[in-house]
């Protein structure tokens, strides 16, 4: 009898013939995981087994599980030899003697010389014939045990079935840039999109002296607590004093904080093309702010010509957002009181509803705006985040 952990994917399943390439992907991003413990992995059909471990990483193990991006579901099991009486020496030496149980069978493999209702009536006999006070709830029961039987000639026992993530594995659908602010929305829109399959790269915009080093520091943060689950990606911070500080001195008040997203979104689109990304990723939610209703978006995308920027909060309400964000553990430090660089000169009274004509005409008074966008993306710093 061996103490194991039974791993099982989701979505996986309906990709027919490129299913080698997901279960590929999914595979290395276990085994990425699993780096830091002693153990054994191998893949089986329709699941993974993690053996050989110690107990004092079981734990462990289970949380670095829960956190992978394609994984469904997971079990901590005990494997024994396919034999009703080998199964029920499992099971009675881990339910109390006055326990109400129900036995599920899932029997994989077809050559086993009893059905699955016949195996779960025979251990249920062995049960009560042993622990005379128990009895048998199908309803209701203390005990669900789930009896599954391998083609291996090995059956896996376990009572329990611990929710994974879910989604698709990082890797699967290309790389995006995430604008990552210091605030609650944009880790959850990481989160998100990783979680249909996406790597990322996060792009930060600093403007350092108005917002602290800290600030940025936060950000960092942010981009290690992500990488638990959204994997390995590089941070690239880019300063951006400069150019907010010509847009407050040229252009009118009203429109700053639309010209400035536009810029974001112009040096953002630059360096996704520079790190190979195929869209950009942002955490807008309809009508939030100022700068996130639908005339706002409209004018933001205006400037962006060769991707696609998905906004996958768009249509959450701010609590909605907070959950995950919470759940995720990203919600603590995005609270943190230091601010960023979309709070620096921010005027009284920002307009709600701009216009492409409006915000191409205040942008006609700057003349150096090329200019300033190479300068920003050339005093970029590159930070690595590993998988924590």
């Amino acid at each position: 009898m061996d103490n194991v952990i039974i791993l099982r994917y989701g979505e996986l399943f309906l990709k027919g013939k490129n299913r080698g390439f997901f279960e590929r992907t999914l595979i290395k991003n276990i085994k990425e995981k699993l780096g830091k413990f002693r153990c054994n992995f191998s893949a089986q059909r329709g699941r993974y087994e993690i053996s050989e471990y110690a107990d004092e990483d079981e734990q462990a193990i289970v949380a670095a599980m829960k956190t992978v991006f394609g994984l469904q579901s997971l079990s901590i099991a005990k494997k024994c030899d396919s034999d009703l009486h080998a199964i029920s020496d499992i099971i009675l030496k881990n339910i109390p003697e006055n326990a109400t149980f129900k036995v599920k069978t899932h029997r994989a493999d077809k050559t086993f010389s009893l059905t699955s209702p016949q195996v779960s009536c025979s251990i249920g006999e062995i049960i009560l014939d042993k622990l005379p006070n128990s009895r048998v709830d199908l309803h209701n029961p203390e005990y669900e045990i789930n009896v599954d039987i391998r083609e291996t000639g090995k059956t896996y026992v376990y009572t329990d079935k611990i929710q994974c993530a879910g989604g698709m594995p990082v890797g699967t659908a290309g790389k995006g840039l995430l604008l990552l602010s210091g605030g609650i929305d944009s880790p959850v829109s990481a989160y998100m999109m990783s979680k249909r399959g996406l790597t990322l790269d996060a792009i930060h915009f600093y403007s350092y002296p108005y917002t602290s080093m800290q600030a940025k520091d936060k950000v960092k943060e942010l981009a290690c607590i992500l990488s638990d689950y959204c994997g390995s990606m590089n941070l690239i911070t880019i300063p951006f004093t400069q150019i907010q500080e010509t847009i407050h001195k040229y252009c009118s008040a009203d429109y700053m904080i639309t010209i400035v997203r536009r810029f974001m979104m112009r040096v953002a689109e630059k360096v996704a093309r520079m790190r190979d990304c195929g869209c950009l990723i942002n955490g807008e939610s309809l009508g939030q702010v100022a700068s996130q209703t639908m005339q706002s978006i409209t004018v933001t995308n205006d400037v962006v010509k060769t991707m696609p920027i998905f906004r996958p909060l768009i249509g959450m309400d701010k609590q909605e957002i907070v959950n995950i964000s919470t759940a995720i553990g990203t919600y603590e430090t995005s609270v943190l009181p230091f601010e960023d660089c979309c709070t620096v000169f921010m005027p009284d009274n920002p307009v709600t509803k701009p216009t492409i004509a409006r915000a191409e005409a205040e942008e006609q008074k700057i003349v150096n705006i090329a200019e300033l966008i190479e300068q920003a993306i050339d005093n970029l710093e590159i930070i690595e985040i590993k998988i924590q």
